[in-house]
C-alpha cells in the first residue's frame, strides 16, 4: 500500500473514504470530528444517529453527503490515560477496522487523522508509531492508498520521519 503524510484539511480532501475520529456518540464533536460533521450537512449527523454511538476502537460508515468523499468511516479513539489502559490496542483497532470497512466498500485511497491525538490527548509520536504499523500491517486488497492528514506542521513532521525511517 501507498503511504503519505501530508498536511492539510481532511474535509476537502478527494480520497474514497476520509475517517473521523469520532467520540462514542457518533453525534458530532470538537476538533476534526466538528469540522467533518460542518462540512458534511446535516445528513451525516442523521446518518450516524441511527447507530445508537460506537464502542471505542470499533468503526461504522456513512456516506459523506457533501464531503468531496464518498464516505466517512466513524472511529472512537480511546482517551490518553498513560498508555496503561490498552490503549495502544484500542488505537491500533480504529485503524484495522476502518481498513476492513474501507475495503468493504471496495476504496482505493483512505485518509487518517491523527486519530486521539487532540482533546484524547494521545502522544503525538506514539500514535503514529501506531497509525503507520497498522497500516503497514494491513493485508487485505484495499485500500492501495493511505493519506495521514496531520493538521500541523509538527505532527507532519512526526509522521514523515516515521514513513522515512521504517
Amino acid at each position: 500500500m501507498k503511504l503519505q503524510a501530508i498536511k492539510g484539511d481532511i474535509t476537502t480532501l478527494r480520497a474514497d473514504v476520509i475517517v473521523n475520529a469520532a467520540n462514542c456518540s457518533l453525534l458530532g464533536g470538537g476538533g476534526v470530528d466538528g469540522a467533518i460533521h460542518r462540512a458534511a450537512g446535516p445528513e451525516l449527523l442523521e446518518a450516524c444517529r441511527a447507530f445508537g454511538g460506537c464502542p471505542t476502537g470499533e468503526a461504522r460508515i456513512t456516506p459523506g453527503f457533501r464531503l468531496p468523499a464518498r464516505y466517512v468511516i466513524h472511529t472512537p479513539g480511546p482517551v490518553w490515560h498513560g498508555g496503561s489502559r490498552g490503549e495502544a490496542e484500542l488505537l491500533r483497532a480504529c485503524y484495522l477496522n476502518s481498513l476492513a470497512l474501507a475495503e468493504e466498500a471496495r476504496c482505493c485511497s483512505i485518509a487518517f487523522p491523527g486519530i486521539s491525538t487532540g482533546v484524547y490527548g494521545y502522544p503525538w509520536r506514539e500514535a503514529a508509531l501506531i497509525a503507520v504499523a497498522a497500516v503497514r500491517a494491513w493485508t487485505g486488497g484495499l485500500p492501495r492508498e493511505a493519506i495521514f492528514c496531520c493538521f500541523s506542521e509538527e505532527m507532519l513532521a512526526v509522521y514523515r520521519e516515521i514513513l522515512d525511517h521504517e
